[in-house]
């Protein structure tokens, strides 16, 4: 096990988008992140936390910057967050966190942007969800209780079904996607849900899959056929920014090898910020079959879009 860091700061702010400021002790609460911090509230994002070496580089271009300058509620040492991935879970004296997000998007200039000139958060906060409440303080030891590593390809599974989600007939093509991809890609599973037949609450879903920003390829399961309920692709076509046909086409071509109602799939591939999304048939086998036919493109698509990949002839050729 790595050896355990510890925390240098603990820091809460009363408006968003404002530096948050020093304090001897917090409070993080499960479901709610840090008790009295505007940030804190429902969702995945409860706590941020910075490693201090972030902080001095900013600090040896002449800035003077005093903890929670960049909006962080944690200040540690010691730990390796560059290499946490999502699903890592880490421990303070009795709080059990775990790593939901990894940076985030800026979409205006905060106050930290237009004060300090330019903001770390994005590419190197890591952000956390309250498993286990408790307090922290300055001094205490942070233990990694489980580390998945951010070069492993995170994986989030979307089950669209109306019956699924009315907990009407179980889910079985969700755990058929999580095996496969665990056993085929050495993949992280970060979020596996169940949704309805519904475009708005698709939609909502590949939103915040998108959001977390971390998660590489987000597969759905469900919904691309030509009934009145299936509106996974219009769902998906209105969370893409490009659309990646070349995958779609090779899955139906593959299937109309076994059966003539492939060519009614309207299944559709396509990017988004730095994730992969595609949508796969409803039935386990439909699902892991298509997606066995485009598996050898898959670790290449992440590595371009995680900008791994300089020259794609190269890797081609071994090089």
């Amino acid at each position: 096990m790595t050896a355990p860091g510890r925390v240098l700061a603990v820091c809460v702010s009363e408006q968003k988008g404002t530096a948050k400021q020093s304090t001897a002790t917090i409070d993080l609460v499960v479901g709610h992140g840090v008790r009295g911090d505007a940030h804190a509230g429902p969702g995945h994002r409860q706590v941020s936390m910075l490693d201090v070496a972030a902080i001095d580089e900013m600090r040896a271009q002449g800035l003077d910057l005093e903890f929670g300058a960049f909006g962080e509620n944690l200040v540690t040492e010691g730990l390796p967050l560059d290499t946490l991935g999502l699903g890592s879970e880490l421990a303070i004296g009795e709080t059990r966190l775990a790593v939901t997000q990894i940076g985030k998007t800026c979409h205006d200039p905060c106050a930290i942007f237009h004060t300090v000139g330019y903001c770390i958060m994005p590419e190197r906060g890591v952000f956390l969800e309250v498993q286990t409440g408790g307090t922290v303080t300055p001094g205490d030891e942070v233990r990694l209780m489980r580390h998945v590593s951010r070069s492993a390809i995170q994986v989030a599974l979307i089950t669209v079904s109306d019956r699924s989600h009315r907990g009407e007939r179980e889910d079985a093509s969700g755990p058929a996607l999580r095996e496969y991809v665990e056993a085929e890609f050495g993949a992280h599973v970060a979020l596996q849900i169940i949704v309805p037949d519904d475009h708005e609450a698709i939609v909502a879903a590949l939103r915040d899959a998108v959001a977390r920003r971390g998660i590489d390829l987000i597969l759905t399961t469900g919904g691309t056929g030509c009934g009145p309920r299936d509106v996974t692709p219009e769902a998906t076509r209105a969370v893409i920014e490009r659309e990646v046909p070349g995958l779609a086409e090779h899955m139906r071509a593959q299937s109309l090898l076994k059966t003539p109602h492939a060519m009614l799939s309207r299944a559709v591939a396509g990017l988004v910020g730095r994730s992969l999304i595609i949508n796969l048939p409803g039935s386990p086998k439909g699902a892991v079959e298509s997606l066995a036919s485009v598996e050898e493109a898959i670790p290449h698509a992440v590595d371009l879009l995680r900008g791994e990949v300089v020259d794609c002839g190269k890797r081609d050729a071994g090089v």
